[in-house]
């Protein structure tokens, strides 16, 4: 099975509220952004995290060399949308530079240690990406 499938399998899971083959329900959210080139929305499901009342995920793709498609295209139009278990939103993401990254960096490590592991085996720094709550809920 292809990447591209198993995302539209936990996509699909997860959207019918059900369990979510091999994957721990709630801590899983489905990020939606603008395709950068094609301008069509783009659904990834990921791990979410959340420090100190802060939503955040982590551009780490498994560790791959590359930064994944979806943080390219929120950098290009940071507007976005979220699902969680218990809630949607649109979101306004900002990549985490400098003393703010390093912070959410040493926090997130403390959650989910593999992330650390996933640094190890690139020479990019894996992107932090703060989410923002725009609908106040």
């Amino acid at each position: 099975m292809s990447a591209q499938d198993a995302n539209t399998k936990v996509i699909e899971q997860f959207r019918a509220g059900g369990e979510v083959e091999g994957m721990h329900r709630d801590r899983l959210l489905l990020l939606t952004t603008t395709g950068r080139r094609s301008g069509a929305p783009r659904t990834t499901p990921m791990m979410r995290l959340h420090v100190r009342g802060t939503s955040y995920v982590v551009a780490s793709a498994n560790g791959a060399a590359d930064d994944p498609a979806w943080l390219r295209d929120l950098e290009a139009d940071p507007h976005a949308h979220v699902e969680e278990d218990e809630r949607e939103y649109d979101a306004t993401a900002r990549v985490l530079r400098g003393s703010a990254r390093s912070a959410a960096w040493s926090a997130i490590v403390e959650q989910a240690p593999f992330f650390a592991e996933h640094q190890d085996r690139v020479d990019r720094e894996i992107p932090v990406v703060e989410l923002i709550n725009r609908s106040g809920v």
